[in-house]
């Protein structure tokens, strides 16, 4: 969308370099934020090209926000349409929204046309821009019936409804209009305003607006309500969907305790706000489900009117909504987001290595094997289970086919590319060929080494003899010796693993 129209001189920017090297030449300069797919920012940007034409010395530009992610988070752009205007290279306003009404009163004392504080009447605008901001105040409130700008419009309320509301307002000291109940919060955003209450020790009322009261009161003052049942996942219950639909939403929102509706996949985001988000639940070590919105329209603009959010990515634990990336961000950051996950019963994701680690060091000797000690399922595991029963040791078992994970993980742990695998507390030994070695060599009964006893173990290519001079026994002052021939297929297993003295000969 390069151009603007209307005679408008808007421009497109393409990078953070070139928006910076603008904003060093000191012209007033108004940036807005949009999205191909949200209407409002469509009808903001044909009243943001009118003013462009009356204010031509100003430099009008437009970030496709979801294109340009850097760009975005530099000025905390969470929701679109978002403007921020500049002077002598500084930000001195922004505006989140669609009000025309405002955004031309702002681009006025940027570009400094008006005094400070007057109002810009249509007809200050130019003749271009004038009917503009009427007909786009009336289009938004169309569009977006529950919207500020609807709100705007909508504002001769009779003198019934105005008490009811006024009395509701006055029940309490402080009063709290949310979603749920402070024990039970249907929404983030509900939940965040109680615990803040709550932190500060105030005392407060509330009103749940999804119990139906409050709408039935709207209704019967003729104003028009959205979302009018109780919903779940945190939602007001969506008009205008299909049963069937609907019921598809919940069951995709709720497929997983913590969802992500994104654009892309988590291995291959298609904007920066998913991946930030994606970045954000993995640093938390959280496994979530993802959808990908770009894949199923139906989802896309469903999803939108369910939740009552406009914009992706939408972030669901629990089937509660808790917002897109700015939200999920100033979460992480406050502790808020872990504090959720926790009270969810969601548990963090313990890391491959950690988790390796753990089971390696769950008994002193730990053979990864191939099926169970009663049911090896191959035959090297089983000669390993078989040799470690003959010398009587005790050991624990994991069986390696029942989790693919553990499977390729311990290969690179341990750089020990096949199974068996036998541990000793914690160090591995190595695998069926070390294994059967020692045992032949009489070596791997624990606690049983004797005065002159021999044994060879295998690996990387030399060869080795150990001498075990005194009987290893508590107490006592043991000392190894290991030749090293340089012929042989063997290495010092033993050595290496109980960290002996060796000479090299």
């Amino acid at each position: 969308m390069g151009g603007g129209g209307a005679g408008g001189s808007v421009k497109d920017v393409k990078s953070k370099a070139e928006l910076d090297g603008l904003r060093q030449g000191g012209a007033p300069l108004i940036l807005h934020f949009w999205a191909s797919w949200c209407e409002a920012s469509k009808h903001m940007d044909q009243v943001f090209s009118h003013l462009s034409t009356d204010f031509p010395n100003s430099h009008f530009l437009r970030v496709e926000a979801e294109e340009q992610p850097e760009i975005s988070e530099e000025f905390s752009v969470s929701a679109v349409p978002f403007f921020v205007f500049f002077k002598d290279g500084k930000v001195v306003d922004k505006l989140e929204g669609a009000d025309p009404s405002s955004l031309a009163n702002k681009v006025a004392k940027v570009a400094g046309s008006i005094n400070p504080g007057e109002a810009a009447a249509p007809a200050s605008l130019g003749m271009a821009a004038g009917p503009t901001v009427l007909e786009m105040v009336q289009d938004l409130a169309k569009v977006n019936g529950s919207s500020q700008i609807g709100n705007q419009v909508q504002t001769d309320l009779d003198d019934k409804l105005k008490k009811r509301l006024q009395q509701l307002i006055d029940s309490h000291p402080v009063m709290l209009f949310m979603k749920g109940t402070p024990e039970e919060p249907k929404c983030g955003f509900s939940r965040k305003v109680v615990d803040v209450l709550k932190g500060e020790k105030v005392k407060f009322g509330t009103f749940d607006i999804l119990s139906g009261e409050l709408q039935e009161v709207f209704r019967d003052h003729g104003v028009d309500v959205v979302g009018t049942g109780a919903g779940t996942g945190g939602t007001s219950g969506p008009t205008g969907l299909s049963a069937n639909l609907n019921s598809r939403l919940q069951s995709l929102i709720n497929s997983n305790p913590v969802m992500l509706f994104m654009k892309g996949k988590p291995d291959d985001p298609k904007c920066g706000f998913s991946h930030k988000v994606v970045e954000i639940l993995k640093q938390e070590k959280v496994d979530f489900g993802s959808f990908d919105i770009l894949t199923d329209d139906e989802v896309r603009q469903g999803l939108k009117v369910y939740s009552n959010w406009s914009s992706y990515p939408q972030l669901y634990i629990k089937g509660e909504l808790i917002g897109g990336s700015d939200i999920a961000l100033e979460m992480q950051k406050s502790g808020e987001l872990q504090k959720i996950l926790t009270e969810k019963g969601i548990a963090k994701k313990e890391k491959l290595e950690d988790r390796l680690r753990s089971l390696i060091s769950s008994s002193p000797v730990m053979l990864f094997m191939k099926g169970t000690p009663d049911a090896p399922r191959c035959g090297f595991s089983s000669k390993v289970v078989n040799a470690l029963k003959e010398e009587g040791v005790s050991f624990g078992s994991f069986d390696i086919l029942t989790d693919d994970e553990v499977r390729q993980g311990l290969k690179v742990f341990s750089n020990w590319p096949t199974f068996p695998q036998l541990y000793y507390k914690g160090e591995l030994i190595g695998g069926c060929d070390i294994i059967l070695e020692l045992h032949n060599n009489a070596k791997l009964a624990q606690d049983q080494w004797s005065p002159g006893d021999w044994c060879s173990a295998q690996a990387h290519g030399i060869a080795a003899i150990l001498i075990a001079e005194p009987i290893l026994k508590p107490n006592v002052n043991v000392s190894f010796r290991a030749v090293i021939l340089t012929s042989g297929p063997c290495i010092l297993s033993l050595c290496l693993l109980f960290k002996l003295p060796i000479d090299v000969m």
